[in-house]
């Protein structure tokens, strides 16, 4: 196989990653439909609560870009307030963090059973049909992140590939690639789920890794942003102060990768995991805490309306 064709194989790895992504999480908003909008809108009243349900559900659709995607157009359908959306996007960015430690701890071989068992379970003639389909794109998820790692093996030994990723061992460029790949592809868990992988075969130090991490939580929010831009001015405030948060933690929590990656050589395979939910807990409990302060002063930048 040439180095086109294994270029190739690699980027269809990661192209299946990202489609398994969207239908998963596609799958979960069907099953929720009116019922789970109202109750959105009674729990988001409370900010700690709001936190939790955005952590819980990015953790389950394995993505914070659809959460925040989805609370900006909630909030366009005011079916929640601006400032209920808040606590939702904090949030979040925690619950993605559940795809790292699942691909550190190389759990990814589950992905054929779902497969399988999702298949088996989304022909029966029953209510359960969506679950089914649910749980089959939730072992695609998976099977690709297993593919992608498989398909990298050849690519680390080739001089130009290598050469390519040496670029990221400084931290700021490291950094800059995480938020720009993300943000092509529209998801964060495609970029730490392929930072894992490349740290665990030794293509990159740990370091590199969790700058790639940190940076892809700020290219996360350039789907919220884009899908705002036809909507109401709240839903484009929303938008907007996802992006403060995860600019205003990525630039704060920067001086500190180099401290973190050494302390956190010990765990080894687990280190990139365990980087990606400390800072994200960090921002998102500091920025949480903030936000009876904060609120009303981003309602004020942002120009958004009172609910």
């Amino acid at each position: 196989m040439n180095h086109f064709q294994v270029l190739i194989a690699a980027v269809s790895a990661v192209v299946l990653f990202l489609y398994s992504l969207q239908a998963f999480s596609r799958e979960l908003q069907a099953m929720g439909g009116a019922g789970m909008q109202a109750w959105l809108a009674r729990v988001t009243t409370n900010r700690w609560y709001g936190f939790l349900v955005g952590a819980i559900a990015t953790a389950l659709v394995q993505s914070s870009s659809a959460t925040t995607a989805l609370a900006v157009a909630l909030v366009d359908a005011q079916v929640i307030s601006f400032a209920g959306s808040l606590a939702i996007l904090l949030g979040a960015n925690v619950g993605t963090t559940a795809t790292a430690w699942l691909v550190s701890m190389k759990l990814t071989g589950i992905g054929p059973l779902f497969i399988i068992g999702g298949a088996l379970v989304s022909s029966l003639p029953s209510k359960i049909q969506a679950l089914g389909k649910a749980a089959f794109y939730f072992g695609l998820i998976f099977f690709a992140l297993d593919l992608i790692s498989s398909e990298l093996k050849p690519l680390q030994a080739q001089p130009w590939f290598v050469d390519t990723l040496a670029q990221a061992r400084e931290p700021w460029i490291a950094l800059l690639m995480g938020a720009l790949f993300t943000a092509l592809v529209q998801s964060s868990s495609v970029s730490t789920g392929l930072a894992i992988v490349l740290t665990q075969h030794q293509l990159i130090p740990a370091e590199a890794a969790i700058a790639i991490v940190v940076g892809a939580n700020v290219g996360s929010t350039s789907t919220a942003l884009l899908s705002s831009l036809q909507m109401s001015a709240n839903a484009q405030a929303t938008a907007k102060a996802n992006f403060l948060f995860n600019l205003a933690g990525a630039l704060a929590f920067f001086p500190f990768i180099p401290a973190l990656s050494d302390a956190l050589l010990p765990l080894a395979g687990t280190a990139v995991a365990a980087a990606h939910l400390i800072f994200n807990l960090c921002v998102g409990l500091c920025f949480l805490i903030c936000l009876p302060y904060l609120q009303p002063r981003l309602m004020r930048w942002l120009k958004a309306a009172p609910a």
